[in-house]
């Protein structure tokens, strides 16, 4: 900006800027500091928006750091997509993982500019990741849904599906649940909470007889819940993804329970391991492969100046199996 231009933003003269600027002359220190403390904001403004007209081509992917430890083919698969989506356009595709709240590494991408976007896989009730990147005004997707009017997501009504397989299954006779999910700060694991209960309502099936595990699960505190449920008589569990179903079924078959004669289970995410099971598990076949297609292109899409959708929900698949064959059948 020119002296002139100053001037007339801040509505003083241009002798004044000059004086401001030069150090030089009589101004008050009020008057110095704000035209110092304006000067700089611009040329922080005008920073960033030349950094914007450098881009990489890269699209950058942000993992929750569970990844390492959760197993879930879920995240591989988008991540699979995203590359697809991102290759096909000329992009490359740059991973970090944060830890909850910590956004160290997203920061240093951000400020150097390495990517043109970022891509978040999993979001938070009060995600710091997802309102530093808003308030940058950084291009931003989530394979997830949240709030945010600015951010493109693409996801699966996972509150839609769950009230869908349990109502399936109260359908085919089963009326004790359990229901088991890890984190309830994710937005995934409350939008199952909420569908599995609208479910009960829906079906009038007494909230209180039903029983609820959340948390940080390990495999060896398993065998604990399992033996509550069998103590209050549980007929069928509902795991919140493929991980919790692997796990929950190795037990069952380890203590000696016949699935489904003892008790049934089925799981809210599929993958390929859960048809390996005798009996195989009832599934719902979410495509994260195409959720990180969809992710990925809508992203590109915006960053080129292109039509593209804010939010995108994608179809699903409930898969009856023989884990949860009722007892009448």
């Amino acid at each position: 900006m020119t002296l002139d231009e100053i001037a007339k933003e801040l509505g003083v003269s241009t002798s004044t800027v000059s004086r401001a600027l030069s150090g030089k002359g009589r101004i008050g220190e009020k008057t110095r500091s704000r035209i110092v403390s304006f000067v700089e904001e611009q040329e922080q403004k005008e920073g960033r928006n030349q950094k914007k007209q450098q881009r990489t081509h890269n699209l950058g992917v942000v993992f929750h750091d569970d990844v390492y430890t959760s197993g879930s083919f879920y995240f591989h698969d988008c991540l699979l997509g995203i590359c697809e989506a991102a290759a096909l356009r000329g992009y490359n595709v740059v991973v970090t993982v944060e830890k909850t709240n910590d956004i160290v590494n997203l920061r240093s991408i951000v400020e150097e500019q390495k990517v043109d976007g970022i891509i978040l896989t999993r979001a938070l009730d009060e995600d710091k990741a997802l309102r530093y990147l808003v308030e940058q005004q950084f291009p931003t997707g989530m394979t997830g849904t949240c709030n945010r009017q600015e951010v493109i997501q693409v996801d699966t009504d996972n509150e839609r599906l769950t009230e869908e397989l349990v109502s399936i299954l109260v359908g085919q006779g089963f009326e004790r649940f359990a229901l088991v999910v890890e984190d309830l700060s994710f937005n995934v694991n409350r939008s199952r909470r909420n569908g599995f209960y609208k479910a009960l309502i829906k079906n009038g099936i007494p909230e209180r007889e039903q029983l609820y595990y959340t948390g940080a699960l390990k495999i060896d505190f398993l065998d604990t819940i399992i033996s509550d449920m069998i103590a209050k008589k549980v007929q069928c569990i509902i795991c919140g993804d493929d991980v919790i179903s692997t796990w929950m079924m190795s037990r069952l078959q380890a203590g000696g329970y016949r699935v489904p004669k003892d008790i049934a289970i089925a799981s809210l995410y599929n993958s390929s391991n859960l048809n390996c099971f005798s009996p195989s598990i009832t599934a719902v076949s979410v495509p994260a492969r195409q959720v990180g297609i969809r992710m990925g292109t809508q992203m590109i899409h915006c960053l080129e100046g292109e039509k593209y959708a804010q939010k995108s929900m994608m179809d699903y698949e409930i898969l009856l199996r023989k884990s949860t064959k009722s007892k009448e059948i």
